[in-house]
C-alpha cells in the first residue's frame, strides 16, 4: 500500500496522520466500488429476471399474431426494466422507493401470471389461499414485486415435474397490536440443506451452478425498507415456505 511521502521537515505524527488519511479514503473508494458492482450486479439480476418473462410472452404473441391481454402484461414488464435501467443511470443519486398503496394480491397474481408458462411446463399445481382480508400495504408496487418473483421463480426451479406450488395470505397480530399482512410462498422442491439456511440471504451465496447469489439479499433489502421481514424453513427432499410480513394498511 503506498503512502504520502513526508514533506521537508514535517513531524513524524503528522506524517503519520497523513498517511492513515490516505489509508482512509483509499478504502473508502474501494468501499465506493463494492458498492457499485453489487448494484449493478443487483441491477442486472432484476433485469435478467424480467427479460426471462418478456422473452416468453413476446414468443407466445408472434404465435398468436395479437393479444390485448399478453401485449398488456409484455408492457408492464418493460416499463419495470425501463425504471431499473433508469435508476442504474442516476447511480450516484440517492434511490428513494415511491410509496403508495399497494394490493397485494394483484403484485402476486400479476407474478405468478408471468411465470404460468413454466408452471404449465413442469405441471405444477398452483393453490392459491387469499386469507386475507384487506391485502393493503403501504410500499413500492415494482419493488414488492420484485421480491416475490425472485421468491417464485425460486421455488419453481427447486422443482420438478408434478410439485406444488402454494401461495397463502392472511393477517395477523404483530407488535404493539399493529395489523400485519403475512404472506407464505411454499413449495415441494428440493429443500435448502440446514448449513446453507443461515446465508440465504448474505449477498452473492447460492448453491445454483448459474446463480449470481443477490435475489434473496435483494428481496431481504426490500422488506426492510418496507418495515418487513422474511424468513424461510425448508426440510431437504421435502421443500420451503419463505414467510414474509409486512404492516398492513387500513382500507
Amino acid at each position: 500500500m503506498s503512502t504520502v511521502p513526508n514533506q521537508p521537515g514535517e513531524p513524524p505524527a503528522i506524517a503519520a496522520w497523513t498517511s492513515t488519511l490516505a489509508s482512509a479514503e483509499k478504502m473508502q473508494r474501494l468501499d465506493r466500488l463494492a458498492n457499485l458492482g453489487m448494484l449493478s450486479a443487483g441491477m442486472a439480476h432484476e433485469i435478467k429476471n424480467g427479460m426471462v418473462a418478456i422473452q416468453t410472452f413476446v414468443d407466445l404473441l408472434l404465435e398468436k399474431n395479437q393479444d390485448a391481454e399478453l401485449g398488456e402484461v409484455v408492457r408492464h414488464e418493460l416499463k419495470r426494466i425501463n425504471a431499473i435501467a433508469t435508476q442504474m443511470l442516476r447511480i450516484a443519486a440517492p434511490n428513494h422507493a415511491a410509496f403508495s398503496t399497494v394490493r397485494v394480491h394483484e403484485v402476486l397474481d400479476h407474478s405468478l401470471r408471468l411465470l404460468q408458462p413454466q408452471i404449465s411446463v413442469k405441471l405444477i399445481a398452483l393453490k392459491k389461499h387469499y386469507h386475507a382480508g384487506t391485502d393493503a400495504v403501504q410500499g413500492d408496487d415494482a419493488q414488492l414485486q420484485q421480491v416475490f418473483m425472485n421468491l417464485l421463480l425460486n421455488a419453481v426451479e427447486a422443482m420438478g415435474p408434478n410439485g406444488t406450488l402454494t401461495v397463502t395470505t392472511e393477517l395477523a397480530d404483530g407488535e404493539n397490536g399493529a395489523r400485519v399482512l403475512q404472506i407464505q410462498i411454499e413449495d415441494t422442491g428440493v429443500g435448502i440443506k440446514p448449513e446453507n439456511l443461515e446465508h440465504l440471504f448474505v449477498p452473492f451465496f447460492t448453491t445454483k451452478r448459474n446463480g449470481t447469489g443477490l435475489g434473496l439479499a435483494i428481496s431481504h433489502r426490500i422488506l426492510q425498507e418496507h418495515r418487513g421481514t422474511i424468513s424461510v424453513q425448508s426440510e431437504p427432499g421435502k421443500g420451503s415456505v419463505f414467510s414474509l410480513s409486512l404492516p398492513a394498511k387500513a382500507d
